[in-house]
């Protein structure tokens, strides 16, 4: 009979691929056959997969021969949306100027003063409610948190309650629903791009005023400020909501459950040190985005394969860092995965310290009670982008 510490893992493990599931039923069989794939294989239908961390390192490091921009990346989806400056912004000259421009925009110093200052508050009423005994979704906190993280990334003029920060959160979802599908081509159908440009218009309604105006603390008065032209940080703006608005709110839920359903909360609790151990191997092992792809733009020799331009790349980031093994707080860096979960080389995530500042957060309110926590009966979101909770109850042990 399996240990008590088995029985745990085995649970966490049940709960994370219920939530894969949910999202997409074919997508635990994708990321679990996928570790066929090794190095690199070529797969009918769906093109060059890999699941080794180091090949998808090196495939992210070279923009010599593979791009966002052609069918596959991501750059091709949007570019369809928001037009064609984005190719520049991107992957072209463009994008090493944004980048070099916009290096101190996301610090873990300046991400942390951003959580405090948009959703500290709400984590305190949170931290309150749960001390007096009351449940409180984690769930649908994370997507609140979020969604006041997006309405002070847009300057969006709301009102100051859950209800409104949900809606923006719904809005951001929405818009990077149109995603799916796209595992397979990311051409988009003409009526697709209508409604995600009337979505960016909505959500971006304010930008062009508040790049103007806004305060030098906000992320959009600290663009003007960098010297970013309207436009670009307009864009740079509407992207990082649709990158970051549906991972975060997984990775902050799921690491919860994680820390439940493994015990490892305890450890935590023990030893508050660990929490930053705790946020990488949450974001490892959950690996929000599950799966990067890029476009083959120049013929290109991979682990003895040849890869031709016009194909493309699918690389299972989830499967890549989870062959690490299950959660372990004593795991520590692994040089092999690093960060694949926020991407790698000049496309690792730029809001990466927002992320982590974000899961922090939430860790932080739950030890700041302290107690344990149990989570009650958990539902799994169906049919999106990003695997997560729908809902997950969590309530504080009584002792």
């Amino acid at each position: 009979m399996p240990d008590l510490a088995g029985r745990r893992f085995d649970l966490a493990r049940r709960h994370e691929f219920r939530v894969l599931a949910a999202a997409k039923p074919s997508l635990p069989v994708l990321l679990t056959a996928g570790r066929l794939a090794g190095s690199l294989r070529r797969v009918p239908r769906i093109g060059w997969v890999t699941t080794d961390p180091v090949v998808a390192r090196r495939i992210l490091n070279d923009p010599a021969h593979f791009t966002l921009l052609g069918e596959g990346g991501v750059g091709h989806m949007w570019a369809q949306v928001l037009g064609d400056w984005v190719n520049d912004i991107f992957d072209g000259p463009g994008h090493h100027q944004l980048r070099s421009r916009t290096r101190d925009l996301f610090t873990d110093d300046s991400a942390r003063e951003l959580n405090n200052r948009v959703v500290g508050p709400r984590l305190a009423q949170a931290g309150a409610e749960l001390r007096a005994g009351r449940a409180v979704d984690i769930a649908d906190l994370a997507r609140v948190l979020v969604g006041r993280i997006v309405a002070d990334l847009l300057q969006l003029r709301v009102a100051d309650h859950d209800d409104a920060y949900r809606e923006i959160f719904g809005t951001g979802e929405e818009l990077a629903a149109l995603a799916l599908g796209t595992t397979t081509s990311t051409h988009l159908a003409p009526e697709t791009v209508a409604r995600a440009k009337a979505i960016v218009a909505r959500l971006t309604v304010n930008v062009a005023e508040a790049w103007r105006t806004a305060p030098p603390e906000t992320v959009l008065g600290r663009c003007r400020d960098l010297g970013l032209e309207q436009r670009q940080a307009e864009g740079l703006a509407t992207l990082l909501m649709v990158a970051g608005t549906e991972t975060a709110a997984s990775a902050m839920a799921r690491t919860v459950a994680i820390l439940h359903d493994t015990g490892a909360q305890h450890r935590l609790r023990a030893d508050p040190a660990l929490l930053p151990d705790a946020v990488r191997e949450g974001l490892r092992v959950t690996s929000p985005a599950p799966v990067i792809g890029r476009a083959v733009s120049a013929d290109v020799a991979v682990e003895s394969r040849h890869l031709r331009a016009g194909e493309r790349v699918l690389m299972l980031t989830w499967t890549a860092n989870n062959a690490a093994g299950p959660f372990d707080l004593d795991r520590g860096y692994l040089p092999d995965q690093r960060q694949l979960w926020f991407g790698a080389g000049r496309h690792l995530c730029l809001g990466a310290p927002v992320a982590r500042a974000e899961i922090t957060g939430m860790l932080q309110t739950l030890l700041d009670t302290g107690r344990a926590w149990r989570i009650g009966r958990r539902g799994y979101r169906r049919k999106v982008l990003i695997p997560s909770y729908a809902y997950l109850p969590l309530r504080l042990s009584h002792h």
